[in-house]
């Protein structure tokens, strides 16, 4: 593709660096901004900007916050002893648009994905034994993608809190195997967390 603009061609080349976005969806979205009020390019580069260098992970939970401890964790109207592990952020929005769920999140940040070069100690299955070792916790209900690796992950966080006396469930299989949980329709999603059965690993 040939630019009669380095700085076109630059634009297009930082924004196709996203994932999802080819060359030409690039330059329509270069081309876009360029023809937006100058407020509206600059309120989009500062967002981004707020978001890259002030977000953090909940101190609790690890999801993103904008403070230590995130809204959900310090919701006094949430189940503070119903735990439910996800695989990353995305899907505790998943999750929290079905409006099903009303207990607190364990995000592990990834799965166990020995390909990857992903293991345990790479994720933060450590902090969630430690909530459990606490003994405050009823439920741990696992809500990992229905894929190899999360399986995998599943079975071995299974048995580091098989001695503790906590209720150890999994959302019900109403998720066909091998899915993302993100792009799991949301009355399919919420269906599965009322559904939800023990795991017997």
């Amino acid at each position: 593709m040939d630019f009669s603009s380095r700085l076109l061609e630059n634009a297009v080349h930082e924004i196709s660096r996203l994932p999802g976005i080819g060359k030409r969806t690039a330059l329509r979205m270069a081309l876009y901004l360029l023809k937006q009020p100058e407020k509206t390019t600059t309120s989009i580069i500062k967002s981004l900007e707020e978001f890259r260098f002030n977000i953090i992970l909940c101190q609790n939970c690890h999801n993103l916050s904008d403070t230590k401890i995130c809204e959900i964790c310090s919701n006094p109207r949430r189940d503070s002893s119903q735990i439910c592990v996800v695989e990353d952020i995305r899907d505790v929005i998943a999750i929290e648009n079905t409006n099903q769920y009303k207990g607190v999140y364990h995000v592990l940040n990834g799965i166990i994905s020995p390909i990857d070069g992903i293991g345990p100690q790479d994720l933060f299955i450590s902090s969630l034994i430690g909530k459990i070792k606490e003994g405050n916790i009823k439920e741990v209900i696992f809500a990992i993608s229905p894929t190899m690796e999360g399986d995998t992950t599943i079975f071995y966080i299974y048995k580091k809190l098989k001695p503790y006396k906590v209720l150890i469930s999994s959302i019900a299989r109403g998720i066909p195997i091998g899915d993302e949980l993100e792009y799991t329709d949301e009355v399919t999603l919420g269906r599965s967390i009322l559904k939800r059965i023990p795991y017997e690993g």
